[in-house]
């Protein structure tokens, strides 16, 4: 643990008093890989601006909580700060496009009605102690998604596709939807979701260890410029659908790098023999596939190779981060404010298909989660 903590760039004490130790360290780990400029939104935090963690783990924003209190602590406090803050007008601008100031806002979700809440209730199955498991496939609300679209072809699932959260798209033109707010309640503690827009995934012939040509390709973050919808960040996993025999394997790919550049090779990552349903056929402590060296996103596969004929089915995804949740207290809501712990409120793009990760299980238990997302259009 002190390896991690001397690589924070915030307050680690706070931090760590605040989600606790052992919740900062797994968030922390997960990340040690990752590859994208644009650091991840932690969610529940009390910063101002946000806490954000990046490359190498690093954690970045002033933390105003977390001296003395905690999360619990937290609750209490934000339920009733949060009846205060619809009456108060503030002149303080937003950082991202959508509002003028944080009044505009909350006209846009009370009078304007572009306010919308998503509930979700995922039961999650037995994982395995660090290792990622998908909340994709589970119900009962959304219901569990299909297995998916057989290779070469893929699919590119949507807002309507079964298994994402079925956002609303913005009805007036050139309005942009953000997300403002997070209550959710894990029956497992130290548990952390990331909420990701799932924008395209193929199912891998597992009857084969030869390359395998995928012709489809996503829709949403495909820009190679700095733009809202850049592929930095886009990473890619392997998602166990059907268990997996008792057979050694790993996995390599070619992909469109974030500047479109064709045909680079995916490091070849090490599978697992008999993995589960649901889990990330993935080492322990990466709930991604780390890219080539340079790399900070992908855009699009071309091929996929099995080392051995595996029995099972398997789905190779491609993801865009949104932000980690963390639910340190089991059965305890967590309150995500993106408001005021997150100043830059993070977009959402039209057509988002929402999907959660249990980020390194602190434990195999099984774990359900309830929950209520909220976003603003404006």
């Amino acid at each position: 643990m002190a390896n991690v903590i001397s690589r924070l760039s915030t307050h680690a004490g706070k931090l760590e008093r605040f989600l606790g130790a052992d919740e900062i360290a797994r968030i922390s780990s997960s990340m040690t890989q990752w590859h994208g400029t644009r650091p991840i939104l932690v969610g529940g935090m009390p910063a101002r601006h946000g806490v954000w963690v990046g490359r190498g783990g690093d954690f970045t924003g002033k933390i105003d909580g977390g001296g003395f209190a905690s999360a619990l602590d937290a609750v209490a406090d934000r339920a009733t700060r949060a009846l205060r803050k619809v009456s108060r007008q503030s002149a303080a601008r937003l950082d991202m496009a959508g509002f003028s100031s944080l009044s505009d806002l909350i006209s846009e979700a009370t009078t304007g009605g572009k306010k919308a809440d998503y509930q979700f209730n995922k039961v999650g199955t037995t994982g395995v102690l660090g290792a990622t498991n998908s909340l994709w496939r589970v119900g009962a609300q959304p219901a569990a998604g299909a297995v998916a679209s057989n290779a070469p072809g893929g699919n590119v699932p949507t807002r309507t596709t079964t298994g994402s959260l079925g956002l609303w798209n913005p009805t007036v033109s050139g309005d942009t939807q953000h997300f403002v707010r997070a209550d959710v309640v894990s029956t497992v503690g130290g548990n952390t979701l990331l909420m990701y827009d799932r924008i395209f995934e193929v199912n891998k012939t597992m009857s084969s260890a030869t390359a395998e040509t995928i012709t489809g390709a996503p829709n949403r973050y495909q820009a190679t410029t700095n733009t809202p919808d850049s592929a930095d960040g886009n990473f890619i996993f392997f998602e166990t659908q059907v268990a997996l025999g008792a057979t050694a394997h790993a996995w390599v790919a070619t992909y469109t790098d974030h500047d479109g550049n064709t045909g680079t090779s995916l490091p070849s990552l090490t599978g697992n023999a008999s993995c589960i349903a649901n889990r990330l056929d993935h080492p322990t402590g990466q709930f991604f596939a780390p890219l080539a060296s340079g790399d900070v996103g992908i855009k699009s596969v071309q091929s996929v190779t099995c080392s051995a004929n595996v029995t099972g089915t398997l789905a190779v995804v491609i993801g865009h981060p949104i932000a980690f949740i963390p639910t340190p207290l089991a059965n305890v809501f967590t309150i995500i404010d993106g408001i005021n712990s997150a100043f830059n409120l993070t977009r959402i793009f039209d057509d988002a298909a929402l999907g959660f990760l249990e980020v390194i299980k602190p434990s195999t238990t099984a774990a359900a989660y309830v929950g209520n997302i909220v976003t603003v259009a404006g």
